[in-house]
């Protein structure tokens, strides 16, 4: 049995074929909301010039995911947010990968936002073609604010087609 699976989905199955995201998913911003969030928020210097480029083409505002360079063997993984507190924490992001200055994948369906079931912690890059994410996940116990439970979802970077597409291949139960 085939199961199809979404990037980020917590789903556990075999490696699948995923329809590659041909192109870097446009933000829910316009064009005055984005240019106020990035000069309120600024954009991650750290990040490579492709990467912040084409994240801002989309309106997304670049940011380093937990204030890290994650980037390694010409992959590499950077937040785009939509909404931020007054500090510039993201409120409203995704985490986006690409390889070797293309567009791959996002490692969640949707956006993500703190606090709530299926948000971004800890990312490694875990070998030349592979990842892995833990997302906080809430029990029924748990109290809004505070997610007890965490999966951790493995990523393959498939490399065969025309463009690196991001392929989540395994979820596991952490606690």
């Amino acid at each position: 049995m085939t199961i199809r699976i979404t990037v980020g989905a917590m789903v556990v199955g075999a490696m699948t074929t995923l329809s590659a995201q041909t192109s870097l998913p446009a933000s829910s911003l316009d064009a005055g909301s984005h240019t106020a969030l990035e000069k309120r928020c600024g954009t991650a210097k750290t990040a490579s010039p492709e990467s912040v480029s084409a994240l801002q083409r989309a309106r997304w505002v670049p940011f380093l995911h937990l204030d890290q360079v994650i980037a390694r063997n010409g992959i590499e993984v950077v937040g785009g947010m939509t909404a931020a507190t007054p500090g510039c924490e993201p409120e409203s992001f995704n985490l986006f990968v690409f390889v070797d200055g293309a567009f791959a994948g996002t490692l969640s369906r949707t956006a993500m936002t703190p606090s709530r079931n299926s948000v971004a912690g800890a990312v490694r890059i875990t070998g030349a073609d592979s990842l892995t994410v833990e997302f906080a996940t809430f029990t029924a116990s748990d109290a809004a604010c505070c997610p007890s439970s965490r999966e951790r979802v493995s990523y393959l970077i498939d490399k065969k087609g025309a463009g690196a597409t991001l392929v989540a291949t395994d979820t596991r139960q952490l606690r």
